[in-house]
């Protein structure tokens, strides 16, 4: 069953549709627009740019293998791979990465995509495709940047792939190197090793370091900068006049074994992150006021963060969908949302307006309305078991 809601897509449609003219007249340097020009301001090969984001999920079964990806404008779904022994599944903006029992990685092009211009976006979409696989040892971290995308394995080799590449359907590495953390950022590669975080150009090069960082684990990219994950809390490394610094953000207190963050989860582009926090509960990462705060809801089986004086989101072991307000910590709404005991590998994925909950047992997707109390505001029934989720298009 699919029940549609349309004021969401109407806003977005005339919020894109403003931004496009304001692209049509002017240039990013602010000159007048040539209205005859072949190539258009944001053209993109092969791709159709449109006037609204183009959410899209990605969804695998961990049982069949079946991948698909779910156009959550449209609500229809489409095959896309068959991969065997999916285990985990990330995402950053436009591909998936999805983790295999035999220990490759398989890589999904979801087809739609934002461009961050600074001052506006520009949305595109595509067919969805398989790309391919990349050897290595799981666990993998990925991260992407605008010219290269970084996959590092657990034994510490970090691969480097060409994204202009890897649009056109070509999954070739550009070139290999060993790190504890790798993150392509303004036209850099930011790389955590021997307890430092250094900044060096993606062509090579010793690199510049930034800051200390011992035991790194868990990146994010915020409009404030990068941050790892250290023993100690977190490092934010920004950039100004050309040169990088590192600031740390302690944790507010000795944490308990198991209780530090080693992966954050946010909003594409926010700077409020979450991360659980073993048994004690969630952390949130304010980025933009370089302060912690623990959440002490006991374990969680997912979190994700909406964005500044936005709620922090959390699922637990019952079922429960859970918001807190970032700042006070306060519960602000709750729902029942999926059957315990909970089956598959369920997650938060949240966009600027809605949160999607995969329910595995159900065969469903459920769409939230965090704004408004946890509401439900459409359930996608998938006719397979979405064992894993991410979302592309942000």
């Amino acid at each position: 069953m699919l029940t549609t809601t349309t004021s969401r897509v109407v806003a977005a449609t005339l919020a894109g549709g403003t931004l496009l003219m304001g692209c049509a007249a002017q240039h990013s340097d602010g000159r007048a627009a040539n209205t005859k020009e072949k190539i258009p301001h944001g053209y993109v090969e092969g791709a159709e740019e449109m006037p609204e984001p183009q959410p899209r999920l990605v969804l695998a079964d961990g049982e069949t293998g079946r991948v698909h990806v779910l156009d959550l404008l449209t609500g229809e779904t489409s095959a896309v791979a068959h991969v065997e022994g999916v285990r985990d599944i990330a995402g950053n903006g436009r591909y998936a990465y999805l983790t295999t029992g035999s220990g490759v990685l398989r890589v999904i092009d979801g087809g739609s995509w934002a461009v961050d211009h600074g001052d506006h976006f520009h949305y595109y979409r595509t067919a969805a495709r398989d790309l391919g696989e990349v050897a290595g040892r799981p666990p993998y971290e990925t991260a992407e940047g605008a010219a290269v995308t970084a996959v590092r394995s657990a034994d510490g080799a970090v691969e480097l792939f060409d994204r202009a590449r890897m649009e056109k359907g070509d999954l070739a590495g550009t070139g290999g190197l060993r790190a504890a953390a790798a993150v392509p950022y303004q036209e850099h590669l930011l790389m955590a090793a021997d307890g430092a975080v250094v900044a060096r150009a993606r062509t090579g090069g010793a690199g510049t370091p930034v800051g200390a960082c011992e035991d790194p684990a868990g990146t994010a990219v915020t409009r404030r900068g990068v941050i790892f994950g250290c023993a100690d809390g977190a490092l934010l490394v920004t950039r100004k006049g050309g040169a990088f610094a590192g600031e740390r953000i302690r944790y507010p207190r000795t944490g308990k074994d198991g209780e530090r963050a080693t992966e954050f989860l946010h909003r594409p582009g926010s700077t409020t992150l979450a991360a659980k926090a073993g048994d004690s509960g969630t952390w949130v990462l304010d980025v933009a006021a370089k302060r912690w705060k623990l959440l002490e809801t006991g374990p969680v089986v997912a979190v994700n963060a909406v964005g500044e004086d936005a709620p922090v989101l959390s699922l637990t072991e019952d079922g429960v969908l859970h918001a807190y307000d970032p700042v006070s910590g306060d519960e602000t709404a709750r729902t029942e949302l999926l059957t315990a005991p909970l089956t598959g590998s369920p997650s938060i994925q949240v966009d600027t307006g809605r949160a999607y909950l995969n329910d595995p047992a159900a065969r469903a997707v459920h769409e939230i309305d965090y704004n408004d109390d946890l509401r439900r505001a459409r359930t996608f029934e998938t006719g397979f078991t979405p064992t894993y989720m991410t979302e592309t298009g942000r």
